[in-house]
């Protein structure tokens, strides 16, 4: 009897040992995890909208309303939401979708006022006898000072309750948010388009000049090597005046840089000096479409072309684990600092306009992959050229727009 007894008492020890531990157990992954009912549906509420943000950012269009609906229903709790502009319904999800003409009607109202309106069961009649939608609050997506690009609605199951109203104005806030950076996003993307024709139309006249000129006095003289000029002279205007794509490889940009050179060392003969440094792992780095290729022009232009006697032209690109560093150096003439950073009474130098390529390729450097990664630019007169570039090995920005 004693022995059964001190077994049982051994085995409800047991369970109350384990009981515990798994009490600890759970109590522990409550604290690492989300623990409180209040950090679960704050979680819920930054994951949907998350997800609703990611199609907005391509803007207001019907592919991206259709993608993000569901996710601004969630976030108000309606049982039926509606994403319109003036004239039409981009997307709805949920219940009462067969009201869309009325919605609609209420949309363009809203957005032409620019103030919020309630629908209530008289205004959304229909012969649908379960229908579920009993009124309906439709908010303006503001927009600063301008019009309201769309609305939103939120359709309501009973009278429109404050707390719906309150949701939804501000979803329609934070979508205009999301809105906002679309339009900063696309506005980079034309400024950078910008930016390439203005290093284009500075760059490539001059260049254009100099290289037929170079290739004319090897016609007569040299007719093969007047013919591989051409062809390097085609292929690096092809390059440089491409339709597509903001980036390009450091591998491609060499390539372009290696045909520049070959023209150039026509003009200059045994005068340019070229070496270069290239590290294999670095060559499929994305980097900003003719960003490299300004600072050799430079070099070599503003650089070695007054120098007297042989010149030289250093291209180093170094794997820097997460990072790719890129100089070029040139022994040149060097440039006064006042040029780049501008004349201390605030008047612009007269040969500033020779380097509008660095002050390009240096925004256009700090657009897309942030302030840090500029051009760091070291110079003095006499004392020749160094501007460091750097830039990380991927990019998200790089590879999206790639694509």
């Amino acid at each position: 009897m004693r022995a059964n007894l001190s077994a049982a008492l051994a085995v409800l020890a047991l369970l109350a040992a384990l009981v515990a531990a798994v009490y600890a157990v759970v109590r522990l992954r409550e604290r690492r995890g989300i623990a409180t009912a209040a950090q679960r549906a704050t979680y819920e509420v930054l994951h949907v909208a998350a997800l609703a943000a990611e199609p907005l950012r391509a803007g207001l269009t019907e592919p991206a309303a259709g993608k993000a609906v569901r996710y601004l229903r969630t976030l108000t709790g309606a049982v039926g939401f509606a994403i319109a502009t003036g004239d039409r319904l981009l997307a709805y999800d949920g219940e009462g979708e067969h009201h869309g003409g009325q919605l609609l009607a209420a949309a363009a109202k809203v957005v032409g006022t620019g103030r919020s309106a309630v629908l209530r069961g008289d205004d959304l009649a229909c012969d649908h006898i379960d229908c579920p939608a009993r009124g309906a609050v439709v908010v303006p997506i503001p927009r600063g000072a301008g019009p309201a690009p769309g609305a939103l609605v939120a359709v309501a199951d009973g009278p429109v309750a404050p707390g719906l109203v309150q949701a939804t104005v501000e979803t329609a806030r934070w979508v205009a948010g999301q809105l906002a950076v679309a339009e900063l996003d696309s506005s980079r993307a034309r400024l950078a388009r910008a930016e390439v024709r203005a290093l284009r139309a500075q760059i490539s006249p001059h260049f254009i000049y100099n290289a037929l000129t170079a290739i004319a006095s090897f016609v007569r003289t040299d007719p093969e090597r007047a013919r591989e000029l051409i062809l390097e002279f085609a292929e690096f205007t092809r390059y440089s005046f491409r339709a597509h794509g903001e980036f390009t490889t450091l591998a491609e940009e060499l390539r372009s840089i290696d045909r520049y050179l070959t023209i150039e060392r026509a003009r200059f003969g045994e005068r340019l000096q070229v070496r270069l440094q290239i590290a294999p792992e670095v060559l499929p780095v994305g980097l900003p479409f003719l960003c490299l290729q300004p600072l050799v022009e430079n070099a070599v232009r503003h650089g070695l072309s007054r120098k007297p006697g042989v010149g030289t032209i250093s291209i180093v690109a170094r794997d820097a684990g997460a990072e790719c560093h890129i100089t070029v150096e040139d022994d040149g003439v060097g440039i006064d600092p006042e040029v780049l950073t501008g004349a201390p009474d605030g008047e612009e130098p007269v040969e500033a306009g020779q380097h509008v390529g660095l002050s390009n390729v240096d925004d256009r450097l700090r657009s897309v992959f942030g302030n840090e990664f500029g051009l760091v630019v070291e110079t003095a007169p006499g004392a020749g050229t160094k501007v460091g570039m750097r830039g990380p090995k991927f990019h998200p920005a790089v590879r999206a727009r790639a694509a």
